[in-house]
C-alpha cells in the first residue's frame, strides 16, 4: 500500500475508527501479508495487514481466530489483540488491530512461566463454552468455517473421532496439495491408514487451539504479558499447540513448565509430538518448498517405523 493507498487509508481509518493517520511504516510481522505501524495523531499507534483484495478471507478468518481466543482468555493475563477495523481500502485488504509493545528478547522467565499457565488456562476454559456463534462444545473437533493455516486452506467441519479427524482433515489435504506440487511423499497413503490406529486410545477433549502457535505468533509484551496472534484456530487435542511451540526455534523452556504446573499433559504426549508437528512441516512444504519437503518425508519414515 504506497502513496496512492495512504491517501486511501486515512479517511477510511477516519470514518471507522475516529482517527486521523500521519504516518504508515512497513514493519515485519507477516509472511503472507504486509504489515504496518500506523502512527496516529497525538502519538498513538495501530497495527495493520495490508494485501491483495482477493485475500480479504484470509483476513476475515484471522479476525475470527482472534475473537474466539479472546473469549477463552482471561483478559487480565493474556492479550490477544482484537480487530478493530476489517475491509477494502484501495483495492487492498485490511485489517486494523491495536498495536503490541512486544519486549525485546522476550526471555523474561516470570512472564514465559505465566504464559505458559495462562495458555493452559485458556485450552481449559474453552471445554466449558462454546467460543463463537459457529462454534460447539460437545466433544466434536473441528470449527463451524474453514480458515487458513498460513496462506493454505484449512478445511475443518466437524468430528467425533479425533484419530480419524487429525488424518482426514489435516494431514490428508496437506499431503494431496505436495503430491499436486512436486510429487507424491512415500509412505504417505500407509501413514493416513495408521494415524487413526495409533491415536485410538487417546482421548482428548476438543480444546480451542491457537492452532498455528509458533515463536513467531506469540510474545511477551513490553509489561511481561504474554501475547497470541495470528492463529488457526478450531478444536482440537490441546498438545497441538504445545507440539508445535517447540517447532522453528521453539519457546522458552519456561513456557513449557508453566503449562505443565497448571495443566499437566498426558502420557504419551512427547511420542505424539512429532506426529502432530508433521502437518506444519506439510504446510511448510507446500508454501515455501525447499528442505521442508525432505524434512517431512524423514518424518513420515520415522513415524512409520515406531509409531507415536
Amino acid at each position: 500500500m504506497g502513496r496512492s493507498g495512504f491517501a486511501s487509508l486515512a479517511p477510511w481509518l477516519a470514518e471507522h475508527l475516529g482517527v486521523t493517520l500521519q504516518a504508515q511504516r512497513s514493519v515485519a510481522g507477516g509472511d503472507i501479508h504486509r504489515a504496518w505501524r500506523l502512527e496516529l495523531e497525538g502519538g498513538g499507534r495501530l497495527f495493520a495487514k495490508t494485501n491483495r483484495a482477493a485475500a480479504l478471507g484470509l483476513l476475515e478468518a484471522e479476525a475470527d481466530g482472534l475473537a474466539a481466543l479472546a473469549a477463552a482468555a482471561d483478559p487480565l493475563r493474556l492479550t490477544v489483540p482484537q480487530p478493530l477495523a476489517l475491509g477494502l481500502v484501495a483495492e487492498q485488504a485490511v485489517l486494523v488491530l491495536p498495536w503490541l509493545e512486544l519486549e525485546s528478547g522476550g526471555q523474561s522467565a516470570a512472564g514465559w512461566l505465566a504464559f505458559g499457565a495462562s495458555l493452559a488456562a485458556l485450552h481449559r476454559r474453552s471445554l466449558t463454552a462454546a467460543m463463537a456463534p459457529h462454534d460447539r462444545c460437545d466433544g466434536s473437533f473441528g470449527w463451524g468455517r474453514d480458515n487458513v493455516i498460513g496462506a493454505t486452506p484449512q478445511a475443518n467441519g466437524w468430528g467425533r473421532d479425533w484419530g480419524r479427524f487429525f488424518a482426514e482433515r489435516r494431514l490428508a489435504p496437506q499431503l494431496e496439495l505436495l503430491a499436486c506440487n512436486s510429487g507424491v511423499l512415500r509412505g504417505a497413503a500407509e501413514l493416513l491408514e495408521r494415524v487413526p490406529i495409533w491415536l485410538a486410545s487417546h482421548q482428548p477433549e476438543p480444546a480451542l487451539v491457537h492452532g498455528d502457535l509458533w515463536s513467531g505468533n506469540a510474545g511477551l509484551e513490553s509489561a511481561g504479558r504474554g501475547a497470541l496472534f495470528d492463529p488457526a484456530v478450531h478444536r482440537a487435542d490441546r498438545e497441538v499447540d504445545l507440539a508445535m511451540a517447540r517447532l522453528f526455534g521453539g519457546f522458552p523452556a519456561g513456557f513449557f513448565a508453566g503449562y505443565e504446573q497448571a495443566w499437566p499433559l498426558p502420557a504419551g504426549h512427547q511420542q505424539r509430538q512429532p506426529l502432530y508437528n508433521l502437518y506444519h512441516l506439510l504446510n511448510h512444504a507446500n508454501l515455501f518448498g525447499g528442505g521442508y519437503r525432505q524434512q517431512a518425508q524423514q518424518s513420515i519414515q520415522t513415524l512409520l517405523g515406531q509409531g507415536p
